[in-house]
């Protein structure tokens, strides 16, 4: 099973499973069966791809995250099932949501979730923005970031909530993981918020 073939729909799934590390992770507007909370292996979760739809614009792009390939690396989200007729409709909205207006591929890995004692292993579908995407920004500096995100909006609304949202769920339903890529950047943003204020 290859994940072009699922977006096609060239493959009669009844049950499909998709891991959300960003904003899925606390609105994924996707009917769903059931939902766990877990992670995945190989990968570091990075504020790298540019958002000029959801979370900026043309002129102002907002940071949001994708996942960089890192063999010593674990990413924690949330993983949904979805069955019967929620695959179609699912696959349908996210190739929109994430592959038209978010520029990312897809691609299938080995979910593990957080309650299984056995570490036994589900596939799921990934959404996932590679550096040759035109909206991949590459890194920077959390003070960098914490700027841009805390400076910039799009359609979808702030890109300073995105970035407040991701760390709460973090530290909501992942008390015990520590982010700090993600935790440097919320400090850096919330920083200048203040400051933002006072210019308005």
């Amino acid at each position: 099973m290859k994940p072009k073939d699922i977006i096609a729909g060239k493959t009669s799934l009844t049950s499909l499973w998709i891991f959300g590390y960003g904003s899925l992770v606390w609105k994924p507007d996707f009917k769903y069966k059931s939902s766990k909370v877990g992670y995945i292996h190989g990968y570091k979760r990075r504020f790298w791809h540019g958002d000029n739809f959801h979370r900026g614009n043309d002129d102002l792009p907002g940071r949001v995250v994708t996942l960089i390939e890192d063999d010593d690396a674990t990413t924690w989200g949330v993983c949904f099932e979805v069955t019967g007729s929620q695959v179609e409709e699912s696959l349908k909205y996210l190739n929109v949501r994430e592959a038209v207006c978010g520029g990312y591929v897809t691609k299938l890995v080995d979910f593990i979730p957080e309650d299984d004692q056995s570490n036994q292993t589900q596939q799921a579908l990934l959404y996932i923005a590679t550096p040759d995407n035109p909206l991949y920004l590459g890194p920077a500096s959390p003070e960098v970031i914490g700027h841009q995100i805390a400076t910039r909006q799009g359609k979808t609304g702030h890109n300073l909530e995105y970035l407040l949202r991701l760390a709460e769920f973090m530290r909501r339903s992942c008390p015990h993981v520590d982010d700090p890529h993600l935790f440097s950047i919320e400090a850096a943003a919330l920083a200048l918020v203040p400051y933002l204020l006072g210019a308005q």
